[in-house]
């Protein structure tokens, strides 16, 4: 029997395996946005679920974060994921939809409450302070958001004894092809 890394649909059920097991635990990742200045970003956020069958990933942020203001400016985004469990690495590139109010209030719900904190900082995100602790922290669903980001292209490279790299398109259908590492 072969292993995932040798054919393109056992790798493409890796990459789904772990992100899939990566949103079910938390896991941090990188996200990648065009700033309104057209310069990168990237920074770390956490992946909170992740759906084979549609394609998508969700992070969640505060509405008044320079993330939410680039992906209003361009809204596709980079995720990366190094998984160490398999020496593999996950580039997804995708389009950003960002959901609020009634419709993520099933996610705010379940978000557990030392956690919801993060989400209605005081001044906003990113603002010019007195000194380190100038801001509050208080809960609020309504700057709640959900970044559902629907994949378009995946590049995952294995980095086993003999590296391996493919990518995988919505062009295409999702077949792949194998890339040189």
């Amino acid at each position: 029997m072969n292993n995932w890394f040798e054919t393109l649909n056992g790798t493409q059920d890796m990459v789904w395996d772990r992100l899939c097991t990566s949103a079910d635990n938390n896991a941090l990742v990188a996200l990648g946005t065009i700033s309104v200045d057209g310069l990168p970003e990237v920074r770390t956020v956490v992946l909170r679920h992740a759906d084979r069958a549609t394609r998508t990933l969700e992070i969640y942020t505060d509405l008044q974060s320079d993330k939410i203001t680039s992906l209003r400016a361009h809204p596709n985004a980079s995720i990366l994921l190094w998984d160490d469990a398999t020496s593999l690495q996950i580039r997804v590139q995708a389009k950003v939809a960002i959901l609020s109010g009634p419709q993520v209030l099933d996610r705010w719900a379940a978000v557990p409450d030392h956690s919801k904190i993060s989400y209605g900082i005081t001044p906003a995100p990113g603002q010019i302070i007195p000194d380190s602790t100038a801001y509050t922290k208080t809960p609020n669903a309504d700057v709640f958001a959900v970044l559902s980001c629907e994949a378009t292209h995946i590049d995952a490279v294995y980095l086993g004894d003999i590296h391996r790299r493919a990518a995988f398109s919505q062009v295409g259908d999702w077949a792949g092809n194998w890339l040189a590492p």
